[in-house]
């Protein structure tokens, strides 16, 4: 059977799909069975895995279907729109929490990197917007809105905020990078006025860490786990590093940090399936700093079993790995999907780790977080929501 038969074949069947799961506005269908031989006169190889895939030529920000099964993630209405923008600094980078009581979702600035405007000398910001007043505005036209961010105005033991989960017992969980001489650290912050904030650990038995990156809590416990790549050095904020790049486990009812993981490049975003039995580890090797990019490292996510009496993590084995860029943050939806900020938007992977769909922007998106409005999208200088159909796991500890 020859290709293009294939493919009508598959256009069919996604044609039937369709008309069972309705298509968002303006999504785009890829056949991968269109794509497996392209013949050496192919004109748009990709040497570059900072350019993404997108042979449609689509303008972004488009969803992008892989599989029909993506339609159950979006939904019939999904659009991606975009909510706030500052194309002079890059504010919406890591970090982002959702409180549901205020519609609130909190975020940080980019520690050390282009347009972040921190280093050695001065911290990232952490700023939150509202998500009510989101709302009201797109509610009001078909188009983008710009709504303002609020700063807040955190304690100096706050430094270079990275990666954050909660509501942890009411509070903003955040994790540092710290800063110069002043160390990593896992902080709780009030999300109400006047952000007092608690510092918890700073340190592995009197060790700094290298640059605390994301962290989650297990579910069913109040036990955090956190990733220490050595993003800080590499991006001139923080000494030379004194530890292997780790994953971290952390007991505050008893003080206990031990290592659970190791043998990354630079782990990143981590997260946990609800049940709490299988972890996520992303590796963005790739991504080196001043040492610039490799693409023979790693642009991974790592599986893991939880071990039910130690908790540490067992059985690694490759889940996904991203075509464009490197997957950053990581959350999963009450089905079990897999969603990454990767290269070129936000990338969705099937509990098997079958990619089915992207939110596709054409940059690089190193967060993500659900609300009730739907999808929030860190794209650094702009923040967008895809009003999804999906729902995402429950992150509060109380």
């Amino acid at each position: 059977m020859t290709k293009s038969a294939v493919g009508a074949i598959l256009a069919i069947a996604l044609a039937a799909a369709s008309s069972i799961r309705a298509s968002p506005p303006g999504a785009v269908y890829i056949d991968p069975l269109q794509y497996n031989v392209v013949g050496a006169n192919y004109t748009k190889w990709r040497n570059s895995s900072l350019i993404g895939f997108n042979p449609t030529n689509s303008a972004p920000p488009f969803i992008q279907v892989f599989d029909s099964s993506f339609l159950d993630v979006t939904g019939p209405s999904a659009t991606i729109r975009e909510i706030a923008s500052n194309p002079g600094f890059a504010f919406a980078h890591e970090a982002p929490i959702y409180v549901p009581d205020l519609n609130l979702v909190f975020f940080a600035s980019n520690g050390g990197g282009a347009l972040g405007y921190s280093g050695w000398y001065n911290s990232s910001v952490v700023s939150m917007i509202n998500m009510t007043e989101v709302d009201m505005a797109l509610a009001s036209t078909p188009g983008n809105v710009n709504i303002q961010v609020q700063t807040l105005n955190l304690s100096d033991n706050v430094q270079m905020v990275n990666g954050g989960t909660g509501p942890y017992k009411g509070d903003l969980l955040f994790v540092t990078s710290g800063r110069a001489l002043l160390p990593p650290s896992v902080v709780r912050v009030n999300p109400s006025p006047p952000y007092n904030t608690t510092v918890i650990l700073d340190n592995f038995l009197g060790r700094q860490f290298n640059s605390l990156n994301d962290i989650k809590i297990l579910p069913g416990t109040d036990i955090m786990f956190f990733t220490d790549p050595a993003y800080g050095w590499l991006n001139g904020f923080r000494p030379e590093p004194m530890l292997l790049s780790q994953v971290y486990r952390f007991d505050p009812s008893t003080g206990q940090v031990r290592v659970v993981a190791d043998q990354f490049v630079h782990p990143n975003g981590i997260a946990f399936t609800p049940n709490g039995k299988t972890a996520f580890v992303t590796d963005t090797g790739i991504f080196g700093g001043f040492l610039g990019t490799n693409q023979t490292f790693p642009a991974t996510i790592y599986q893991f079993d939880v071990d039910p009496t130690t908790q540490s993590f067992m059985n690694r084995r490759v889940f996904a790995y991203s075509d464009s860029g490197a997957p950053d943050g990581i959350q999963l939806d009450t089905k079990g999907n897999v969603y990454a900020g990767c290269g070129d938007g936000i990338n969705v992977w099937n509990g098997e780790g079958t990619l089915i769909g992207k939110f596709y922007l054409n940059s690089t998106t190193a967060e993500l977080m659900f609300t009730k409005s739907g999808l929030i999208i860190l794209e650094e200088t702009a923040m967008y929501v895809a009003n999804i159909q999906a729902h995402g796991m429950n992150l509060a500890t109380w």
